[in-house]
């Protein structure tokens, strides 16, 4: 790879190129593999969000990988995934993307771990092969539209639709204002300084060939949180176990949030974290991985 990754060591896992279509999807896989039994611990398959990719979990893969297979891949778009030009980047394409990947490392049963953007797509494929299941961890994220959910200050201006072409023409025409206002928003994700000064800069190297992916997730996102209101009830019938794991002082998928994911989920567990962020696998790796490997995984019935 040619960025240096945050915390992970080469030897620590292997690389998969999944095919979707024309295109790849970069993955790696962590840890223990499983001899896919059904009473095996299910691997876990971490995705990530925007504007980032894998490399989000890094501080949390040194508490996962020692006990478990863990899976993380960069979507279409991002990362060290293709970048297949004039691609409909979309969450349901994203939620095909999990499927491939899924599919070609021969993943019968999952535990998905979900952060940010990822939450539509990994309910969505959650929800329409609830047999293959064994977990849900939705790690400040979104699903559909809830009361007092906020987007990011950049998010809401590159994705209302009166203003986002004008503010994309002016960061095309401006790399440092674009660089400072990345630095300014993700930055406000990570609560330690330390950790901010070294994370968000690596981030955004790695963004800036993402723009097109991020440009238009940022033109579905809107139809995205609206559009999948109409799966709510079968949301409430979801019986894998699902926690839901946000750092409380995230002023945007925030504690509200938390609370309609778990009315959302009647059979939930909800855990806030008083002082993380955003990103609350940066600012507490050690306590969300604990949460993440104490969830009960289900086990699929006899006649599946």
């Amino acid at each position: 790879m040619a960025e240096r990754d945050l915390a992970a060591d080469a030897a620590d896992y292997t690389e998969t190129w999944v095919r979707r279509g024309a295109h790849r999807i970069y993955a790696r896989t962590a840890g223990p593999a499983g001899r896919g039994r059904a009473d095996d611990e299910p691997p876990l398959v971490l995705l990530h969000g925007f504007p980032d990719n894998l490399h989000l979990y890094d501080r949390l893969l040194p508490y996962l990988r020692p006990t478990r297979q863990v899976v993380t891949f960069d979507f279409l778009g991002w990362g060290a995934s293709d970048k297949p030009t004039g691609y409909p980047y979309t969450a349901t394409n994203q939620t095909g993307d999990l499927d491939a990947v899924l599919g070609q490392l021969g993943l019968n049963r999952v535990l998905l771990v979900a952060h940010d953007a990822s939450g539509p797509p990994a309910i969505d494929w959650a929800l329409d092969h609830p047999q293959r299941v064994a977990g849900l961890v939705l790690l400040n994220t979104y699903y559909h539209w809830m009361p007092r959910l906020r987007r990011p200050e950049a998010i809401f201006l590159y994705s209302t639709p009166l203003m986002r072409n004008l503010a994309r023409a002016v960061m095309r025409r401006a790399p440092g204002l674009d660089r400072r206002l990345y630095t300014w928003q993700v930055g406000r994700f990570i609560r330690d300084d330390n950790v901010r000064a070294e994370l968000v800069p690596l981030l955004y190297e790695q963004f800036r060939p993402a723009r097109p992916a991020f440009w238009r997730l940022n033109d579905d996102l809107l139809g995205t949180v609206w559009s999948r209101r109409r799966k709510a009830p079968q949301a409430r019938g979801f019986t894998a176990p699902v926690r839901i794991v946000f750092g409380a002082a995230d002023p945007y998928l925030n504690v509200h949030v938390a609370r309609r994911f778990h009315a959302l989920f009647p059979r939930s567990e909800m855990f806030l974290l008083p002082t993380a962020r955003h990103y609350v696998q940066v600012d507490e790796p050690e306590q969300v991985a604990q949460l993440i490997l104490s969830l009960p995984a289900s086990h699929p019935s006899p006649d599946r």
